[in-house]
């Protein structure tokens, strides 16, 4: 026969349905324990109380005008809002509805506040249309300048678009972090690349000048402004050894 199984004790049932919320965590001890319990019992109750905040917004408004429930649950079925209202209304009840004179004002603000928003939206538009136009021009002469392909100029739109996104949404990835990283830290690195570069020609320029000078007729190079023998060689750079000898670089 198979052996009964143990009931399970509400501890261990309390911890099992934690570790199924939390699977990375770890509670060493019932201090740390009852801490996720409380936790998760302050974020259970304001949860609660939003959803009774917007069950009490729907009963008043309910109350207030029973035909917005109607119109509800029209609209949840899929039915379309404005045939939903002429079904319960009809077009004599809109029509007695715009015209009833105790909601003139209400109506005047109301188109008041519709006018105002139109026009902002569309003088977003208008200048939204306008810097586009100017950034497709600047995308444009940057190509024809530094010689770049259509793919690759698609592909660096395709990053700002992505980190725009990430902008709105406030969630960056690591990625896009560590390319922002990247060009910020470019500029430096090209320029410590340039001056490394610089200072391996110069000293390849003197090394070439002092072979020459060694490999030339034998006497000693020249310099000063007495064009006295100066032999003495710094201990600094190759450039201010080849300096003393009289070799400008």
């Amino acid at each position: 026969m198979a052996e009964k199984e143990t009931p399970k004790s509400k501890r261990e049932r309390f911890g099992e349905r934690l570790k199924a919320k939390y699977p990375d965590r770890e509670w060493a001890d019932d201090e740390a324990l009852f801490g996720q319990a409380d936790e998760d019992y302050a974020a259970y109750d304001e949860q609660l109380g939003q959803f009774r905040e917007r069950e009490n917004a729907l009963s008043d408004m309910f109350s207030r005008d029973p035909r917005s429930a109607q119109f509800i649950t029209d609209m949840a079925k899929g039915e379309d809002p404005w045939i939903a209202v002429i079904k319960r209304m009809g077009i004599d009840g809109i029509t007695d509805l715009m015209n009833n004179p105790e909601k003139q004002e209400e109506y005047a603000e109301a188109n008041k506040e519709y006018v105002e928003r139109l026009a902002k939206e569309k003088g977003l538009e208008e200048e939204y249309q306008a810097n586009f136009a100017e950034s497709m021009k600047m995308l444009e002469q940057m190509q024809q300048e530094q010689g770049l392909s259509d793919e690759t100029v698609d592909a660096a739109m395709d990053l700002v678009m992505k980190m725009v996104g990430e902008a709105i949404l406030g969630k960056f990835t690591p990625e896009t972090v560590g390319m922002a990283l990247k060009a910020l830290n470019h500029d430096a690195n090209v320029e410590a690349a340039r001056g490394e570069g610089e200072v391996a020609g110069r000293n390849a320029k003197i090394e070439e000048r002092l072979r020459q000078s060694k490999a030339g007729d034998g006497l000693p190079a020249m310099g000063g402004a007495n064009n006295g023998p100066t032999r003495k060689q710094s201990k600094g750079s190759l450039v201010d050894y080849a300096e003393s000898i009289g070799i400008k670089v």
